[in-house]
């Protein structure tokens, strides 16, 4: 019998490649939640549309899965997040809270939470899931996100332990590859540097700050492989990994790559007037690979190039 798998979010970047990646599986019946976006034509899927801030659906939507993977969320890009914290809040918690609430009382097996590592402080060295102390010297443009993310894994912990349904908080780094969002006004600064460096025709490129901010890059293949990893082999009631390739890049490194790999002949200019959120984020992925096998597979330089390639494709052709 198949396994039914709800994937919260599918319309959205990570939820999307989960869909399309678990509906070429045989074992795996699965249904994937839309509601402001229109659903996606991807055959052996069943869309529900679904309001996840409503209780009565989430419940409908729920009901009868067993297992669940949380992708669905409020985000945005750098300026939102400085600008307007408040925006990554509200809703998230909301959604996460009914979500939760109704996996637990209709006995899911098994809930997989998308969380992050903004919670974690500034370092030089990588830090384990046990390194981080819960609200300390989190970056303050983080606050808000990063509070929230901290929330519902103490939710996660909290039904875990009153109850059958075993979770799963993946706490990534940041994710890139196919279906990102490219608007450079609302979306991560690798989508949107992929879209400005291909499209322009100018010789400059404007760059938000002064490049020295570190992102360390994981890509989304990877986090598939993950995923399925932590399905197949993660025995806990509870357990949170770290999930990132291990490597702090420069803002401006990464973009000087994205320039090289497009082939194009174009200089950065660096506005430092405008948002940018200073962090060097590192953290040990060492857990995930003794408990589940799992390393990143694909170097930045590989993902830049498949990015590039598969942007040109979807984008420009």
């Amino acid at each position: 019998m198949k396994t039914k798998i709800l994937i919260c979010g599918g319309t959205g970047f990570i939820g999307r490649n989960l869909v399309e990646f678990f509906a070429k599986k045989k074992n795996f019946k699965v249904f994937a939640t839309y509601n402001i976006k229109k659903k996606i034509n991807i055959p052996k899927v069943k869309w529900i549309k679904t309001d996840l801030r409503n209780p009565k659906a989430v419940e409908r939507t729920v009901k009868g899965m067993k297992v669940l993977i949380q992708a669905a969320a409020t985000t945005s890009g750098a300026k939102d997040i400085i600008e307007k914290p408040q925006i990554h809040v509200t809703d998230n918690a909301i959604m996460n809270s009914y979500i939760l609430k109704y996996s637990h009382e209709h006995n899911l097996k098994h809930v997989i939470f998308f969380s992050c590592t903004v919670m974690y402080p500034n370092t030089k060295k990588k830090l384990n899931e046990n390194q981080l102390i819960l609200g300390e010297k989190i970056n303050k443009k983080y606050f808000g996100v990063a509070q929230t993310k901290i929330y519902v894994e103490n939710l996660c912990k909290f039904y875990s332990n009153i109850g059958k349904t075993k979770f799963t908080c993946i706490r990534h780094s940041n994710v890139y590859g196919p279906h990102d969002k490219f608007d450079p006004k609302k979306s991560h600064f690798f989508g949107a540097n992929i879209g400005r460096v291909l499209n322009t025709q100018e010789k400059f490129i404007e760059i938000w700050g002064n490049g020295n901010e570190k992102r360390d890059l994981i890509h989304i293949n990877d986090l598939k492989n993950f995923v399925t990893l932590v399905i197949k082999k993660q025995k806990k009631q509870f357990r949170i990994y770290n999930c990132s390739y291990g490597i702090g890049n420069k803002v401006k490194d990464v973009i000087k790559k994205i320039i090289y790999y497009s082939k194009k002949k174009i200089k950065m200019k660096f506005d430092i007037s405008k948002p940018s959120i200073q962090t060097n984020i590192l953290v040990d992925s060492a857990l995930a690979h003794k408990e589940l096998g799992w390393k990143p597979k694909i170097s930045l330089n590989k993902g830049i190039i498949n990015s590039i390639k598969w942007y040109k494709k979807n984008y420009l052709n």
